[in-house]
C-alpha cells in the first residue's frame, strides 16, 4: 500500500470459490446502489405526489442500508479509499466553477 491510502486492519477472509462475508457484503453494497439509482428515477418521474410520498422512504432506506454497509466494508479493511491530491481538489473545483459561471451567463 502507498501513503495515499486510507484502509482499516484488513479482516482476513477465507481463498475458497465460495462467497465470503466480504463478497456478500460488496454484492450487497452494488444492489443496494443499483435499488437506490432506480429509486431516484421514480422519485423524479413520479407522476404524482402519492407515488412520490411512497418512493421516498425506500429511496432514504436505501440510502441508509448502503452507508451503514460501506461503513462495514471500510471497517473491516475491505474497502480503500485514497486521500484527495490537493492539486485534484483544486483541478475540480476549478472545473466546477467554470461549468457554473458558463450556467449562470
Amino acid at each position: 500500500m502507498n501513503n495515499n491510502t486510507v484502509q482499516n486492519p484488513k479482516k482476513e477472509v477465507p481463498k475458497t470459490s465460495a462467497m465470503n462475508d466480504r463478497d456478500i457484503l460488496n454484492d450487497v453494497l452494488n444492489t443496494e446502489k443499483n435499488m437506490s439509482d432506480n429509486l431516484s428515477i421514480a422519485l423524479s418521474e413520479a407522476s404524482n405526489d402519492k407515488i412520490f410520498k411512497e418512493f421516498l422512504p425506500m429511496f432514504n432506506d436505501t440510502k441508509n442500508a448502503g452507508k451503514e454497509i460501506f461503513n462495514l466494508l471500510f471497517k473491516n479493511g475491505w474497502y480503500i479509499l485514497e486521500h484527495a491530491q490537493p492539486t485534484k481538489i483544486q483541478q475540480k473545483y476549478t472545473e466546477f466553477s467554470q461549468k457554473l459561471s458558463e450556467l449562470q451567463q
